[in-house]
């Protein structure tokens, strides 16, 4: 991407101009004086960690697979509706994938570059990933288990059947070998191993046959892999007749026929085998001149990074696994061995089958907002005047996104009263209506600016994508900042009014994302608070531009202000309760991992705050323990939606502060990402926030809560209590409670 002027066209260039100024010193700045001079250097608490090891933390990767088996206790439900369940199946595999790539990643790589330090509840490289193989051996044999032998039976009696090529009839046989010849056969390349041909490279997740073979003339053996092709469905429909269905797995077609790329040789064994790559590289952003090329050549390593992990078929060869290991250059201890096919991750293509609604959970229809709702006969009225008579929240995915955050941006393009829009842009879809409606305001004269973070993991390619179409139609698109990623989820738009410019602002706990948007649990915010657009008017320019004193009055930001901000709310409440005076807490997000302000909630227990903690994934802190956190409890909520919302709860001397935005309590989020939380200020939404978080606490079918020995416990409906589950409670509060809200400024 590069400015429409030439290097000629400047008179002055600032890289030569900072290289002039620091004298000998290198132009390849270290990552906290760029932040510094940028006005983003981390604000670490004042106080020193003052505890360390397991009797303090739990560890964060053990955590996570505790997350793990909370979303696989989801399959195991019989409540819950079958496609459901093999649905959960798939997140669970999906979650391990990414797991290994970043959290095993990370690991293996301090491990290889000698890195001695211990986490902070004392552990090593080495020691993680060893309890790490010991509980991922028993997530899989669970979620194999669930799959094979709790769901496929089920799915045969409602009519799905799974079956080998063996098992199918002759007509379905004839269909099978018809699929293989016309759609198979043609795109797959077998690779054979020999003299002229090394040992083939594996992609990642790719699935793989280890083919042995043997010359019948001279005996020799050869080695051969063959891919299972991605671009084929992993389960082909071989007869559909009214509510019955019969799929064959793609492999065991593959399986059957895989003589067939070998003619004159003799298949000995055919085994299935999966890798998965290293996602965790090595980034040097802070010494880059161009962070766009960084991030397209960490793209490019990636492909070809270190294997992680190796599935494989247990009944493969010894001597084809050694062969594997060898070449792959991993150890027996990256190896997980399974009984079966393998790559359960694919059942996803299951639980979507078309017409088995009965299967599945019926689907949420997200109701309008209640303040954009119209009489019949009314002009539909702008967002811009809804906007004006107060601040307003939506739900997603209770409420439309595309219905509020989505006409919000499109609008904003049409309306020839805007003169500006500037957006972050952390994660989005692949065809966002979202930019299509940017790039045509930027056609249409407008100034649109665009920070998008080319570093979010695994969507890196797409956001690259998008700052290239969006710079093409004219947008002012950045790529983020050496040494942060931009999380924070905030949109503003300068619309040209009689009394003046007036600005509006959408401040959220989400990503701009229209399809996650469906099954995230998010808020948003909606406001033309002054003082709140001047915040995010400063964030802006604090990104775009250099403002090393740049201050906030109302919005929490990271990584310069916020964790000073939390720490401060959260010594308060201390304070208060060690006075005797009223104190509380009540804190959601989706981790919490920060030591720093593990220590201060403590604390904050030891003087007798109650804490209330809705964490849904990583929780690094002890709840419950004496002399501890004796007044502390943690609690998950797993189910439908995916929780993804933070919300900040204070008591604050009976001035009930509630906050909501993008930052879980976590190192990265307080310290190396820009991040925004927003202050709730009108009583009616404060009371809305009150009432959903009362529904988490008081849920007895979704909810989990953690022990002080690091497990969970589902929390059951008591005798004589009234089912709550949170998910269902609020469909049906949004359903019953769609009607226009009075809209009072002083509220």
């Amino acid at each position: 991407m590069k400015s429409s002027l030439s290097p000629d066209d400047l008179d002055y260039d600032p890289i030569e101009e900072q290289k002039k100024r620091r004298g000998k010193k290198s132009a390849n700045k270290k990552k906290n004086e760029i932040l510094k001079e940028r006005g983003l250097h981390k604000d670490l608490s004042s106080s020193s960690l003052k505890i360390f090891g397991d009797e303090f933390f739990f560890n964060y990767e053990l955590s996570w697979l505790q997350f793990n088996s909370r979303v696989l206790a989801e399959a195991h439900l019989d409540k819950n509706k079958l496609l459901e369940r093999v649905k959960f199946i798939g997140i669970v595999c999906s979650n391990l994938d990414e797991f290994f790539q970043k959290r095993v990643g990370g690991l293996k790589r301090q491990l290889h570059a000698g890195v001695k330090s211990l986490s902070v509840d004392g552990m090593s490289a080495s020691d993680q990933l060893k309890a790490i193989r010991q509980e991922v051996q028993g997530m899989i044999e669970d979620y194999r288990s669930c799959f094979f032998n709790e769901l496929i039976p089920q799915l045969e009696e409602q009519g799905i059947s799974i079956k080998s090529y063996d098992e199918l009839t002759d007509y379905q046989q004839k269909v099978s070998d018809n699929f293989f010849t016309k759609q198979i056969y043609p795109i797959v390349t077998p690779l054979a191993v020999d003299e002229s041909h090394p040992f083939p490279f594996i992609s990642n997740q790719s699935l793989s046959f280890a083919v042995e073979l043997q010359n019948p003339k001279n005996k020799e053996k050869f080695f051969a892999r063959v891919k299972i092709p991605a671009n084929r469905p992993r389960f082909i429909k071989v007869h559909r007749r009214g509510n019955r269905i019969v799929l064959v797995p793609i492999e065991d077609l593959i399986a059957k026929k895989i003589d067939t790329f070998f003619p004159g040789m003799k298949v000995l064994s055919a085994h299935l085998f999966r890798v998965t790559r290293n996602a965790s590289l090595e980034r040097q952003e802070e010494e880059a001149d161009d962070l766009l090329e960084v991030i397209e050549d960490e793209l490019r390593e990636r492909k070809f990074a270190q294997i992680v992990r190796l599935e494989l078929d247990e009944k493969m060869p010894h001597h084809i696994k050694k062969y594997l290991i060898k070449n792959l250059n991993i150890n027996w201890n990256d190896v997980y061995e399974m009984k079966g096919t393998i790559g359960l991750v694919d059942v996803f293509q299951i639980a979507n089958l078309p017409g088995f609604a009965r299967l599945k959970s019926r689907n949420w229809l997200p109701v309008l907002h209640p303040a954009l709702k119209h009489e019949v006969d009314e002009e539909i009225p702008s967002i811009f005047s809804v906007i004006r008579k107060g601040d307003f929240m939506v739900h997603h995915p209770y409420h439309s996104f595309a219905l509020s955050t989505q006409r919000f941006i499109e609008e904003a393009a049409r309306d020839p009263k805007v003169l500006a829009i500037k957006q972050t842009l952390y994660r989005t879809s692949k065809d966002s209506p979202l930019m299509h409606s940017l790039m045509k305001a930027a056609e249409e004269g407008k100034q649109v600016a665009v920070l998008v973070e080319i570093k979010a993991r695994f969507d890196e390619e797409r956001n690259i994508n998008w700052a290239q179409q969006l710079e093409n139609f004219g947008v002012h698109v950045a790529y983020g900042i050496p040494g942060l990623k931009i999380h924070t989820k905030v949109t503003m738009v300068v619309r040209e009014e009689e009394d003046g410019l007036r600005t509006y602002c959408h401040i959220g706990t989400g990503n701009y994302h229209p399809d996650t948007a469906q099954l995230y649990e998010d808020f948003g915010l909606f406001t033309c608070d002054e003082v709140i657009a001047s915040d995010i008017t400063d964030i802006f320019n604090l990104l775009t531009g250099y403002a090393p004193d740049q201050t906030f009055e109302k919005l929490f930001v990271a990584p310069k202000h916020m964790r000073k901000q939390m720490t401060d709310l959260i010594e308060f409440e201390t304070n208060e309760a060690r006075n005797g005076r009223p104190s509380r807490i009540i804190a959601k997000m989706n981790s919490l991992e920060d030591p720093f302000i593990i220590q201060k909630l403590y604390e904050a227990s030891g003087a007798g705050v109650k804490i209330d903690l809705i964490v849904r994934g990583v929780c690094r802190l002890i709840p419950g323990k004496k002399e501890l956190s004796e007044n502390i409890a943690v609690h998950s909520v797993i189910g439908r939606f995916l929780e993804h919302s933070r919300i900040y709860y204070f008591m604050n001397g009976g001035n009930h502060i509630y906050t909501i935005g993008s930052a879980d309590w976590m190192h990265r989020n307080l310290d190396a990402r820009v991040e925004a939380i927003a202050p709730i200020e009108k009583n009616r939404i404060k009371k809305y926030l009150q009432f959903a978080l009362n529904v988490y606490l008081q849920d007895n079918q979704q909810r989990w809560t953690l022990n002080k020995d690091g497990s969970y416990t589902r929390v059951t409906r008591k005798k004589g209590e009234r089912k709550v589950a949170t998910h269902k409670i609020l469909m049906n509060h949004m359903k019953d409670s769609a009607r226009p809200i009075p809209m009072e400024n002083g509220d």
